[in-house]
């Protein structure tokens, strides 16, 4: 089977996030691409040892629940450090993104306090999500627990911040993780942005 490779993020200086932080988070990113990996080739392994060992089954689930954390945190990540490739840029107000915003939250201020307000109050470590239900063809915005709790199914991450403390630790306390969030919008992409929700 073809490994996932770990992605390269053209990320420059950033306002209020540190290049330590950056960087350490990478490497938990290069982790989690390499857990998946490691999964899917163990997977086979105890498959074979169905019939022998009667553990394998159980290993094999074990596994294969694992295996859900580790895939949605290496492509959460690829939505989050991709928001921040390729210097700042504000969203187009011309583009099909931002009129579909406005359309469901009336003004893109409003979308914007109310994305940042859930992601600073919402307890537990996580990701604040936009995404776009590629069903009904609408926005939905909500709270995801770890990297795989609350994913909605037939819906699209366009948007993801990174609640977990390890994003803005060696930058904030986790009573002023807030800034952590202003700072993030401060170097949004938003022609990533709006590129996700086009693809999408």
């Amino acid at each position: 089977m073809k490994k996932f490779e770990e992605k390269k993020f053209n990320i420059g200086e950033l306002k209020g996030i540190s290049t330590k932080n950056i960087e350490e988070h990478l490497k938990l990113y290069a982790g989690y691409v390499k857990n998946t990996n490691s999964i899917l080739d163990k997977m086979p392994e105890y498959r074979g040892y169905a019939g022998e060992d009667a553990f394998a089954p159980y290993v094999v689930g074990e596994l294969s629940r694992r295996f859900s954390f580790e895939y949605n945190g290496m492509r959460n990540h690829e939505v989050y450090f991709s928001s921040l490739s390729g210097g700042a840029k504000e969203i187009n107000i011309d583009g099909e993104l931002y009129k579909i915003i406005e359309s469901e939250w009336n003004s893109f201020e409003a979308f914007l306090s109310e994305f940042k307000t859930l992601a600073a109050t919402t307890r537990g470590i996580g990701w604040q999500v936009l995404w776009y239900d590629r069903i009904d063809k609408k926005l939905m915005m909500s709270w995801m627990d770890e990297q795989h709790y609350g994913l909605l199914n037939g819906a699209t991450m366009i948007l993801g911040i990174d609640m977990w403390e390890h994003a803005f630790i060696y930058d904030y306390p986790t009573s002023e993780k807030k800034k952590y969030i202003d700072a993030f919008f401060e170097n949004l992409n938003w022609e990533v942005i709006e590129n996700n929700f086009l693809q999408a």
